[in-house]
């Protein structure tokens, strides 16, 4: 058979072809404005579609077992990373097109408009957030800054600090705030986490530069940098939209935060890593995440389900991100679209995640018989 574009290399072709499913997420896009130009009942498409529609693909299409060679280059992985720096401009034109023309719409009622922005806060934080996520993890300086412009559009630029320097070191330990304790239901971990995890992002940084003699409000500290954009977008909003713009950007904002928490809280919800003594933990191994196999919410979520293998190898790119067994790593149920839905209710939380959480503690921690007691004994995280 002939290649039908001949101006692309048959190699490239085929990479092309395994991307498109990642792609789907940039419909997303086109959907947020068709729902402000018509405003009524499709206002309600954007939560229906990325929360119920790919629960439904995913209990279609089943899982992905499948992992990708690991010795594939930047090249190879050109067409998907190419989604990712796509969707910062596609983004940040929608959020900020909306609050222009969202204001002087006519035929948008108020709760259209306040219910239109939640819509477009659960893709900033469902897309957007999780695309910061990979941006920042790798070594090029364009994509660290663009995992900012994306914190920045949501007002939770100190994620980048957080994740990077307190999530992966002390994930499963009293020691990270994000870790959701077992039995903690969401609307007692949010509250937390939003206190919390903004003061370890902040310390963070400062003992960095104390390490190098240098004071909190050093130029080096990033928050300079994450305060100046944030500033700058809400300046912006304000210049597009007015008051109403800003209280636009705010809702959308504030629903971005709601759902990058609720995928914090189930990502390690009850995992625990074994404590050594003198403050020393050991080292993070596959069973202290939660993984989903899932096909459609991983493409959705650009293998974020993988996640185990994320915190073995935090720099390694998406496409590559490896599967684990169910012996080797356990395993959620559903996928993040169904866990997230199910965690806004503790008692079917509970119901779902308990037994599991019990389960996996006679697996790999089979010598630790009083769980309540053990956990008591643990260096909590500082205040």
């Amino acid at each position: 058979m002939t290649n039908q574009y001949p101006y692309i290399p048959r190699s490239e072709m085929r990479h092309l072809s395994r991307a498109l499913p990642f792609w789907m997420s940039l419909g997303l896009i086109p959907l947020a404005w068709f729902c402000a130009f018509f405003g009524g009942w499709t206002i309600a498409l954007l939560p229906l579609v990325t929360w119920f529609l790919f629960s439904l693909l995913d209990a279609v299409l089943g899982l992905n077992l499948d992992n990708a060679d690991l010795e594939a280059t930047d090249d190879d992985l050109y067409w998907y990373r190419l989604v990712t720096l796509i969707w910062v401009p596609a983004q940040f034109l929608t959020v900020f097109g909306l609050i222009w023309y969202v204001p002087q719409a006519d035929h948008l009622g108020l709760f259209e408009r306040v219910a239109l922005f939640f819509g477009v806060g659960v893709i900033t934080g469902t897309i957007g957030i999780n695309y910061s996520h990979e941006l920042m993890h790798q070594k090029n300086r364009l994509e660290r800054f663009l995992a900012d412009v994306l914190l920045a559009m949501v007002l939770y630029s100190h994620f980048r600090s957080e994740h990077l320097l307190v999530h992966h070191r002390y994930v499963a330990t009293p020691r990270d705030p994000v870790t959701a304790r077992y039995n903690e239901g969401f609307h007692r971990f949010y509250p937390r986490v939003l206190r919390q995890s903004f003061h370890s992002a902040f310390k963070a940084e400062a003992d960095m530069l104390a390490r190098k003699n240098l004071p909190w409000h050093n130029f080096g500290n990033p928050f300079w940098k994450y305060w100046g954009l944030q500033t700058g977008f809400l300046a912006l909003a304000l210049l597009l939209g007015g008051w109403a713009g800003v209280l636009l950007f705010l809702v959308q904002a504030g629903v971005a935060i709601w759902q990058l928490e609720l995928v914090n809280y189930i990502e390690h919800y009850g995992l625990t890593r074994k404590h050594l003594g003198g403050g020393k933990y050991e080292h993070v191994k596959p069973h202290h995440s939660w993984n989903a196999a899932h096909k459609a919410s991983n493409w959705l979520l650009i293998n974020l389900q993988r996640h185990s293998d994320h915190h073995y190898k935090p720099d390694r790119r998406f496409p590559v991100l490896q599967n684990y067994d169910a012996d080797e790593a356990p395993q959620l149920p559903f996928g993040y679209p169904v866990m997230t839905m199910a965690a806004m209710v503790p008692p079917l939380w509970r119901r779902i995640m308990n037994p599991r959480v019990r389960q996996w503690r006679r697996t790999y921690y089979p010598e630790i018989s009083d769980w309540g007691e053990y956990n008591a004994r643990q260096t909590p995280m500082p205040r």
